[in-house]
């Protein structure tokens, strides 16, 4: 089989293609300068919801790794300096993608998984995991069943223009108040670059 001869041809159709829809993403190259309209920058950004809602898409704030890693090394500094470093720092995106995660020396493995849990559950929640132990509360289920979440004391929510864009978690310290300073303590290191 001579692949040689198959691979020209391919590009034969797709780089025409490719072509076209770079035409119509872009608009008509005949377009002059005279006919162009200036918006302003607020214009942009009011437009903004009602052309991603057009196209089917939305953009979400998140923390860079540079942030991420901040808030998971500060975290964990001062569970060390209250001697709890055998704890796992977790930070996660709004959705719980772990972003950064640092394991303290000997901290066990139930600590990664309870670090990510928490810090996805301020994240989904918008709010500290000590003030949502309330809602586990009552008869039947409650929102402590859903999977992945877990509502003790030890994560905190990241927020930006007062919306939740990730978590911080913290789990292995002997008290879940331990935990949650630890993690308030990656946000402080944190929220002077936060929008």
């Amino acid at each position: 089989m001579n692949t040689s001869r198959r691979l020209p041809r391919a590009l034969a159709l797709v780089v025409p293609l490719a072509a076209v829809l770079a035409t119509a993403a872009c608009g008509d190259a005949g377009d002059s300068a005279a006919g162009a309209t200036t918006v302003s920058p607020a214009a942009v950004s009011a437009q903004a919801p009602a052309d991603q809602a057009a196209k089917g898409t939305v953009a979400s704030n998140r923390l860079t790794v540079a942030a991420a890693g901040r808030a998971a090394q500060a975290a964990l500094a001062k569970c060390q300096a209250d001697g709890l470093g055998f704890v796992t720092v977790s930070v996660v995106d709004r959705a719980g993608n772990v972003q950064a995660m640092l394991r303290g020396d000997n901290a066990a493995q139930h600590t990664v998984e309870a670090s990510r849990q928490k810090g996805y559950t301020a994240a989904a929640f918008g709010a500290n995991t000590s003030d949502l132990t309330e809602r586990t509360k009552g008869d039947g289920a409650t929102v402590a069943d859903l999977p992945g979440t877990l509502f003790l004391a030890g994560g905190v929510t990241v927020k930006a223009a007062n919306a939740s864009i990730a978590g911080i978690g913290v789990g292995g310290a002997p008290d879940g108040k331990a935990d949650q300073a630890c993690a308030a303590a990656g946000l402080d290191a944190i929220a002077g670059s936060l929008q």
